[in-house]
Protein backbone atom coordinates (compact mmCIF):
# COMPACT_ATOMS: atom_id res chain seq x y z
CA UNK A 1 0.00 0.00 0.00
CA UNK A 2 1.43 3.45 -0.76
CA UNK A 3 2.60 5.53 2.32
CA UNK A 4 1.44 9.42 2.10
CA UNK A 5 2.99 11.91 4.02
CA UNK A 6 1.25 14.84 4.13
CA UNK A 7 2.22 18.58 4.16
CA UNK A 8 3.16 19.67 8.02
CA UNK A 9 3.83 15.71 9.01
CA UNK A 10 7.38 15.89 7.68
CA UNK A 11 10.00 15.12 10.27
CA UNK A 12 12.69 17.78 10.98
CA UNK A 13 14.65 14.56 12.79
CA UNK A 14 17.17 14.29 9.58
CA UNK A 15 20.59 14.68 9.17
CA UNK A 16 21.34 18.65 9.21
CA UNK A 17 24.35 21.18 8.26
CA UNK A 18 24.42 24.79 9.34
CA UNK A 19 23.34 27.27 6.66
CA UNK A 20 20.52 24.61 5.56
CA UNK A 21 17.34 23.29 6.85
CA UNK A 22 16.35 19.50 5.92
CA UNK A 23 12.78 18.11 6.47
CA UNK A 24 12.05 14.06 5.51
CA UNK A 25 9.05 13.42 3.66
CA UNK A 26 10.23 10.25 2.61
CA UNK A 27 12.84 8.32 4.94
CA UNK A 28 12.82 5.92 7.64
CA UNK A 29 11.53 8.29 9.57
CA UNK A 30 8.40 8.55 8.30
CA UNK A 31 7.66 5.71 6.27
CA UNK A 32 8.99 2.35 5.79
CA UNK A 33 11.66 3.15 3.43
CA UNK A 34 15.19 1.44 3.56
CA UNK A 35 16.69 2.84 0.44
CA UNK A 36 15.82 6.17 -0.37
CA UNK A 37 15.08 9.74 1.37
CA UNK A 38 13.49 12.43 -0.22
CA UNK A 39 12.72 16.12 1.42
CA UNK A 40 13.24 19.85 0.86
CA UNK A 41 16.36 21.45 1.69
CA UNK A 42 16.36 24.79 2.05
CA UNK A 43 18.38 28.20 2.76
CA UNK A 44 17.16 31.52 4.20
CA UNK A 45 18.27 34.47 1.85
CA UNK A 46 21.55 35.37 1.76
CA UNK A 47 22.83 32.20 3.51
CA UNK A 48 25.06 29.26 3.01
CA UNK A 49 25.77 25.35 4.17
CA UNK A 50 28.58 24.85 5.41
CA UNK A 51 31.01 22.27 3.47
CA UNK A 52 29.59 18.69 3.87
CA UNK A 53 29.61 15.74 1.65
CA UNK A 54 27.33 12.65 1.40
CA UNK A 55 29.47 9.66 2.40
CA UNK A 56 27.87 6.66 0.00
CA UNK A 57 24.80 8.21 -0.71
CA UNK A 58 23.99 9.76 -4.45
CA UNK A 59 22.09 12.82 -4.34
CA UNK A 60 19.69 14.65 -6.45
CA UNK A 61 18.39 18.26 -6.85
CA UNK A 62 15.34 20.28 -8.21
CA UNK A 63 15.68 23.34 -7.13
CA UNK A 64 11.45 24.82 -6.63
CA UNK A 65 12.45 28.29 -5.46
CA UNK A 66 15.03 30.89 -5.93
CA UNK A 67 18.83 30.77 -7.21
CA UNK A 68 21.23 28.63 -6.05
CA UNK A 69 25.40 28.23 -6.22
CA UNK A 70 27.33 25.24 -5.58
CA UNK A 71 31.17 25.42 -4.68
CA UNK A 72 33.06 22.19 -5.22
CA UNK A 73 36.83 21.26 -6.14
CA UNK A 74 39.84 21.48 -4.48
CA UNK A 75 39.54 24.86 -2.23
CA UNK A 76 35.73 25.11 -3.35
CA UNK A 77 37.22 27.01 -6.36
CA UNK A 78 34.79 25.50 -8.75
CA UNK A 79 31.15 26.16 -8.86
CA UNK A 80 27.75 25.42 -10.72
CA UNK A 81 24.59 27.98 -10.44
CA UNK A 82 21.16 26.65 -10.71
CA UNK A 83 17.73 28.90 -11.05
CA UNK A 84 14.47 27.08 -10.62
CA UNK A 85 13.55 23.66 -12.61
CA UNK A 86 17.20 22.71 -12.74
CA UNK A 87 18.43 19.53 -11.57
CA UNK A 88 21.88 18.83 -9.81
CA UNK A 89 23.93 15.68 -9.22
CA UNK A 90 26.17 15.52 -6.48
CA UNK A 91 28.32 12.20 -6.26
CA UNK A 92 29.20 10.20 -3.23
CA UNK A 93 31.83 11.44 -1.08
CA UNK A 94 32.20 15.49 -3.12
CA UNK A 95 32.67 17.98 -0.51
CA UNK A 96 30.28 20.80 -1.65
CA UNK A 97 28.92 24.07 -0.09
CA UNK A 98 24.91 25.24 -1.14
CA UNK A 99 24.81 29.00 -1.12
CA UNK A 100 21.42 30.94 -1.96
CA UNK A 101 22.06 33.53 -4.61
CA UNK A 102 19.11 36.10 -3.34
CA UNK A 103 19.83 38.73 -0.34
CA UNK A 104 16.05 38.71 -0.12
CA UNK A 105 14.35 35.28 -0.94
CA UNK A 106 14.29 32.05 0.25
CA UNK A 107 16.20 28.71 -1.83
CA UNK A 108 14.25 25.39 -1.53
CA UNK A 109 15.41 22.35 -3.03
CA UNK A 110 13.40 18.85 -3.32
CA UNK A 111 16.18 16.48 -2.70
CA UNK A 112 16.06 12.79 -2.84
CA UNK A 113 19.41 10.48 -1.61
CA UNK A 114 20.21 6.83 -1.73
CA UNK A 115 20.42 4.98 0.67
CA UNK A 116 19.49 7.98 3.47
CA UNK A 117 20.00 11.67 4.48
CA UNK A 118 23.72 11.00 5.08
CA UNK A 119 25.64 14.34 6.09
CA UNK A 120 28.68 14.44 6.79
CA UNK A 121 29.76 18.22 8.07
CA UNK A 122 33.22 19.49 7.08
CA UNK A 123 35.63 22.26 8.19
CA UNK A 124 33.72 25.73 7.57
CA UNK A 125 35.65 28.35 4.79
CA UNK A 126 35.90 31.82 4.68
CA UNK A 127 33.23 31.93 1.65
CA UNK A 128 34.34 35.45 0.96
CA UNK A 129 37.91 34.46 0.02
CA UNK A 130 36.82 31.18 -2.61
CA UNK A 131 34.40 33.61 -4.32
CA UNK A 132 37.14 36.11 -4.74
CA UNK A 133 39.17 33.27 -6.71
CA UNK A 134 36.52 31.35 -7.80
CA UNK A 135 35.59 29.91 -11.12
CA UNK A 136 32.56 28.72 -12.88
CA UNK A 137 32.60 25.56 -14.20
CA UNK A 138 31.72 24.71 -18.11
CA UNK A 139 31.61 21.32 -18.64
Amino acid sequence: MPVVVRAGNESAETAQSDGAKRIAGVSPATTPSTRIWMGKVSNEPGHRSVPHHHADAETSGYVLKGRARIYFGEGYLQYVDLSEGDFVFVPPHMPHIEANLSDDAELVWLTARTPDNIVVNLEDVDLAEIERRATEYRP
